[in-house]
Order: structure tokens, then sequence, then C-alpha cells
């Protein structure tokens, strides 16, 4: 067996590969090894978009594909510039290096129950504090100073152009219904209004969404454990943090929202930031309407953008 990682031209080949576990796990553990880490007790993270495994319940190694580097880069920036200036924790560093040209890092495994497994059974009132400690989360990440992420590319500006550029084509592409797609200019142009484009930039997550963090229960509360996954930070306008959590987790609840605004600091919802809110939405990364809002039938609960921004953020 080749103990060698290979090239790959294009994302799929490299999916493909991951998917094979017995290809790449004993270069996984013989990295371990060079470090003088115990590889027993493997355990393969099936999901992911890198290489990644546990080792020994106590470490992570993440190795990551030449033509994903992006993330290696802005993970360990992440967890550098991030280390001891949070009360909740994040993985720390252990080591990292290349093996063939695929960078790697290694980072301690927080303890705690993934946010996804928890969630769906919470009830009310849990769902509201955790969204409010959410909230309080992501303003504490925003208050660190950038550090190395200041030149993490690509630049908020370019990039929300960018993404205004190919928003009509990306959801009609992806299948939003036309009643939603014929108000869509009219939200790119204000979006170019709305959204600061050269405003002091924070550090941006991207996805505050139950699978990248960890819950605990003491006395039957449930509280965040733990934060990971830091390969898709950006640095940017401090509201687009807010989409992640509103489209996956307050579910257009009046409560749930009103928990997750204030907690960030917004005491008040009002239309120009409803307005704000659901033009970055739109113009997300990873936007796809269709399989990212949670709230049931709200394809027929509104007929268009501006009661759709209501929908999703009613108050």
């Amino acid at each position: 067996m080749s103990m060698t990682l290979p090239h790959f031209a294009d994302a799929e080949s490299f999916r493909a590969f991951r998917s094979a576990t017995s290809r790449w796990l004993p270069i996984a553990l013989d990295i371990a090894r060079s470090h003088e880490l115990d590889a027993g007790s493997p355990h393969v993270f099936a999901t992911g978009t890198n290489l990644v495994v546990g080792l020994a319940d106590k470490l992570i190694l993440k190795i990551f594909p030449p033509l994903l580097r992006a993330q290696f880069l802005s993970e360990r920036a992440s967890l550098t510039q991030l280390a001891g200036r949070l009360s909740l924790p994040i993985p720390e560093i252990v080591a990292e290096g290349t093996r063939d040209g695929w960078p790697y890092i290694i980072i301690t495994r927080l303890a705690g129950t993934l946010g996804s497994e928890v969630w769906p059974s919470l009830p009310e009132d849990q769902r509201e504090r955790l969204l409010r400690q959410i909230g309080e989360t992501i303003a504490a990440v925003q208050r660190a100073p950038l550090g190395e992420l200041a030149h993490i590319e690509p630049r908020w500006d370019a990039f929300m152009r960018s993404q205004m550029q190919g928003c009509r084509a990306r959801h009609a592409r992806l299948g939003l219904a036309p009643k939603f797609l014929a108000g869509l200019d009219d939200f790119l142009r204000d979006a170019a209004k709305l959204i600061p484009m050269d405003a002091p930039p924070v550090i941006l997550i991207g996805e505050y969404i139950p699978e990248n963090f960890l819950l605990a229960c003491n006395d039957g509360q449930w509280s965040l454990k733990g934060l990971f996954d830091f390969g898709d930070v950006l640095a940017g306008w401090r509201d687009y943090d807010l989409l992640g959590p509103s489209a996956f987790m307050a579910a257009g609840r009046p409560g749930r929202v009103k928990s997750l605004l204030e907690g960030f600091g917004y005491a008040k919802l009002d239309f120009e930031l409803k307005r704000r809110l659901m033009a970055l939405m739109l113009l997300h990364r990873a936007s796809d309407l269709n399989r990212h809002i949670c709230i049931a039938g709200w394809q027929d609960k509104a007929n268009d953008l501006a009661e759709l921004q209501d929908l999703i953020w009613p108050g």
C-alpha cells in the first residue's frame, strides 16, 4: 500500500479518495506517530470536507488536500488568534506540518455532545437560552482582534461583489421559486447600500450551526460547551454570522429570534436590519434557501422576499 498522499486536480476526485478510508488512514496514523502521539483507537469522521480522524479520544488530526489549503490557513490562523480570548473552549493546536504537499493540523478534542444530536429534542425555553448564548459567543469572537486574519482571502468587499454578481444564477440553478426570484434584483440593488463594504471588519466564522458546536447538560440545563471548525473564516461585516443560527435554529420563532439578537447585542429588530439580514442570507457563500430555511412550509407562507424576511425574523 502506498504511503504517499496523491495529487488531485478536482474536488470530486478528492471526495472519492476521502470516502475510501483504507487508502489514507494508514498515512494519517503514520503522521500521528511521527509526532510521537498515540495513534491507537482511531475514529474516522465520515462527514466534513477534509480527512479527519480522532486519535485516542484526545486529539483530532485534520489533513487538507492542497486544493483546500485556504481552509488550513483559516483554521490555523483562527485557532491561534482566538486562543485564550473566549470563555467558551475551542481546540488547541498540538502540532502541524505538511505531508506530500498536504498541510495538516493536530488539535485537542473538546468534551461535550454534538449540538445536532441534542437540538431537535430540546424544549423551547432551552432552545431560546442556547440561542442567546450563541449570540453572545458570536459577539465575543467578533471582539477579538483580527491578527493574521486581517489578510485572509477573499477580502470582504471583493467577496460581496462576487456574490452579488453570481446571486441570481446561483438561486435559479438551486431551484428557488419564481415568486422569490422576481424580487431578487431589488434586494441586490439595496444590498450595496445596506451591507457595509468598508466598515472595520471582524472575525466571521460563517457557520454557527448545531454541527459545529458542543453542548453539556448540568442539572437539566443544556449550555454551550465548545466551538470548533474554523475552516471557512472570513473578515467582514458582523451581521453575516447571524445567518446560520437564524436559518437552522431560530426557525422563525419570535422568542428564539429575540434571544439570538439580544445575545448578539441588538435590542431592536427593525425593517432595515431584517432587509440586510435577508440580503446577506441570499449572498452567503453556502446560500441555498430551499435546503437551509428550517420553517415548515415556508415556501407557501410567503409570497415574495419581503414576506419571507418577516417570516424568518418576526417582530
